[in-house]
């Protein structure tokens, strides 16, 4: 059972047409640091919407607070080379936040770092403000994020905080004051992402000792092989540039290096901010096996047994099951306010229903691949999993 579960992840990672749950929305705001001398700090927002668009409300269509990521750019890079990343993390429900200082040839890290961990407070500030469009929808989680220099910020701040959860980084560049050495002071989750043919910031002397020196008990390294330090973003002119003139040059395409990026990052934040287990489960079954990457960890996500409980029968009736359609989930006893979720066994979200009340729910799948999905069914009375099956 557990070996057919592991090869089941393998296959479906390669599935990726599935229903996003959420669209995304955007927004920009100026955020003031008063303990800095009234610093402005111009940011760019995106989030969990109903629908795509500029000032839109947030997800009305469940009442989930999102967690909160803090992306640094990379020198003289701008926020929107970074659409990868936002496209793929704000539809599995992430608020992701951009600030936009420190994009001078003269940049203090000092101070990006510092604006890294103040937007994160700024925005949880936000969530209790009643005119804010964030009003009571920011969660506790967090991750601090970044690309080149801003993944070297996102150490420095990192380094003193005591409201930074976790960290995520790519290609992160060795920065003043030294990243290296306020890795050594980082106990936080960390996912280190390296491109193996990076030469901006090579990492034998970037990443690899940001995370040799990290003190974490659970930290993870992945090096993409023929991966660039550019490609990690969209195209930018000046980073490309700046590479064109280093070697090695990357040996994929751009494109084949987001898709190795999502791969491990969605699955990480899932579980580690989101704790779904079989998103961990997925993260630790997949690294071992893919020959795209060599990486190195010191922890196992979740452990695969888990997953095999998830799956155990439930206290729902859900027929027909297998099916090649709709399915109708029965409760005994009526449920209040209860959320729906349809994922693979690799954690990717297919569909989500939320705010339902009844003791009778269908979920349509005729559109999905065959294959085995996870249905999981929440609310106050508590949580189950079921395995359900497409033919």
């Amino acid at each position: 059972m557990k070996q057919n579960l592991l090869l089941l992840a393998i296959v479906l990672l390669g599935n990726h047409i599935y229903a996003q749950p959420f669209k995304i929305g955007h927004t920009t705001v100026t955020l003031i640091d008063s303990s800095r001398n009234n610093r402005s700090i111009a940011t760019e927002i995106y989030y969990p919407a109903d629908k795509a668009g500029n000032n839109v409300a947030v997800a009305a269509s469940t009442n989930a607070k999102f967690p909160i990521l803090s992306f640094g750019h990379g020198f003289v890079i701008t926020w929107d080379a970074y659409q990868n990343i936002w496209e793929a993390a704000v539809p599995e429900g992430y608020i992701i936040v951009f600030p936009k200082t420190e994009g001078g040839i003269a940049p203090s890290h000092v101070n990006m770092g510092k604006d890294l961990e103040f937007v994160l407070t700024a925005l949880n500030n936000l969530s209790q403000d009643k005119a804010s469009l964030f009003y009571n929808r920011i969660d506790s989680m967090n991750c601090v994020m970044g690309h080149s220099m801003g993944g070297g910020a996102a150490f420095l701040a990192a380094q003193n905080s005591t409201i930074i959860k976790y960290l995520a980084v790519f290609s992160p560049a060795e920065t003043n004051p030294s990243a290296i050495q306020a890795s050594a002071g980082l106990k936080i989750p960390s996912l280190i992402l390296a491109g193996g043919n990076d030469c901006v910031a090579p990492p034998k002397s970037n990443q690899l000792p940001m995370f040799d020196s990290l003190h974490s008990s659970c930290k993870t390294y992945i090096s993409i092989n023929g991966g660039s330090h550019c490609q990690m973003a969209e195209n930018n002119a000046l980073c490309s540039f700046g590479e064109a003139t280093c070697m090695p040059q990357p040996t994929i395409s751009r494109s084949q290096q987001h898709v190795v990026i999502n791969r491990y990052l969605i699955p990480w934040l899932n579980y580690q901010l989101k704790k779904n287990c079989v998103s961990g489960a997925q993260f630790d079954s997949i690294i071992s096996s893919d020959a795209s990457i060599i990486f190195k960890k010191n922890c196992l996500l979740c452990k695969t047994n888990t997953v095999i409980e998830y799956l155990k029968p439930s206290s729902f009736d859900v027929f027909p099951n297998p099916t090649s359609g709709q399915i109708t989930i029965q409760s005994s006893k009526k449920l209040f306010n209860a959320t729906i979720k349809l994922y693979n066994i690799t954690g990717q979200i297919f569909t989500q229903k939320a705010n339902l009340s009844g003791d009778n729910f269908t979920v349509d799948l005729s559109e999905f691949a065959k294959g085995v999905y996870v249905l999981e069914i929440s609310g106050a009375e508590g949580l189950e999993r079921v395995k359900v099956v497409k033919e």
